[in-house]
């Protein structure tokens, strides 16, 4: 690839005043939105942020280089949700040739330009959460990949039913940002024969109560949405629902990775890494309305056998061979 002509398109490379004067460039800018990592670990040509180290090593992938093509501008919540539509308007204001950011961090973007390219690692439902009009012609300025996790909801309480038997209850944990989840759930369930105990969370510090409920309830297992509310609390959480013996299923790694049962979703490192090949077309001057939106192309089922033994359940050998990984 010849980064002269990509920062060309880019628009960052100013006139030259004489025929030996040397082009004097800025790299581009980047904007990165998140609410788990701090923005200081999303900085630098080696960022300490897995999500934000994939989408380095994707343009990497494609020849860039960070300092000379390209920098990163990250801003973080850092957890408060409310603080978003600030840092939001912050990039918006500096400004940013293109912003990557997360489903749940899309809604204050879209407030804030129109204009400006945005890349999304994974929404649930880009259509139905209105951030495209279709995932072919996405019409806007929004563009990149989908999780298509409402799309997994079945197959995730599927993957609990092979694990947990006899299956009768299933407590969910959602919040607004997983309705589209939880809704899919309730046809998966009827479907089943299940019933499902609704635990909605607006707040963080709704969720220890929530599971002392899903508890109480003797529900049969326990379901947990993607969502940055709980994301954040994924050792909190992990460990709660492991003292009250629940098994469970995530649809992120981390929660395994902190004692949770097992997860099943789409790759998220993954998705960063791709989302770079939607930058570089960006970045060369094709507008997001005419990109079309990516599913996921990576799922991975992962099982902690150490968190089963936890809590009696064997996993038959079959199980474990269809797993992605087997950690513990």
């Amino acid at each position: 690839m010849k980064r002269r002509t990509v920062l060309s398109a880019a628009g960052i490379w100013p006139c030259v005043k004489t025929a030996r004067a040397q082009p004097v460039r800025r790299p581009a800018r980047i904007g990165i939105l998140g609410i788990t990592a701090s923005s200081a670990d999303m900085l630098g040509a080696q960022p300490r942020s897995p999500f934000a180290g994939a989408l380095m090593q994707g343009l990497r992938d494609l020849g860039y280089v960070h300092g000379e093509d390209f920098v990163f501008e990250p801003r973080s919540s850092e957890g408060q949700s409310e603080r978003l539509p600030a840092l939001a308007a912050e990039l918006v204001a500096l400004p940013v040739d293109v912003i990557v950011a997360a489903g749940p961090v899309l809604p204050a973007l879209q407030r804030a330009t129109k204009t400006i390219p945005i890349v999304m690692t994974g929404s649930a439902d880009p259509v139905g959460q209105g951030f495209v009009r279709s995932l072919a012609r996405p019409g806007g300025n929004i563009t990149g990949l989908s999780l298509q996790s409402v799309d997994t909801t079945g197959k995730q309480l599927e993957l609990l039913g092979e694990v947990v038997r006899p299956m009768s209850l299933v407590a969910v944990l959602w919040d607004r940002y997983s309705l589209l989840n939880w809704q899919e759930a309730q046809v998966a369930a009827r479907q089943r024969g299940w019933k499902l105990l609704s635990l909605e969370i607006r707040d963080p510090g709704e969720i220890d109560a929530a599971l002392a409920r899903a508890g109480g309830a003797r529900a049969s297992a326990l379901l947990v949405f993607n969502s940055a509310l709980f994301d954040r609390q994924a050792a909190r959480i992990a460990s709660q629902v492991a003292q009250r013996r629940l098994p469970a299923m995530y649809g992120l790694r981390i929660y395994v990775e902190a004692g949770g049962l097992m997860a099943y979703g789409a790759d998220l490192l993954d998705n960063w890494r791709r989302a770079a090949s939607f930058v570089d077309r960006i970045l060369k001057g094709s507008p997001p309305a005419d990109l079309p939106v990516e599913q996921p192309t990576k799922f991975n089922w992962v099982i902690n056998l150490q968190a089963a033994q936890a809590l009696g359940l064997t996993i038959p050998q079959p199980l474990r061979l269809r797993a992605d990984e087997v950690i513990g």
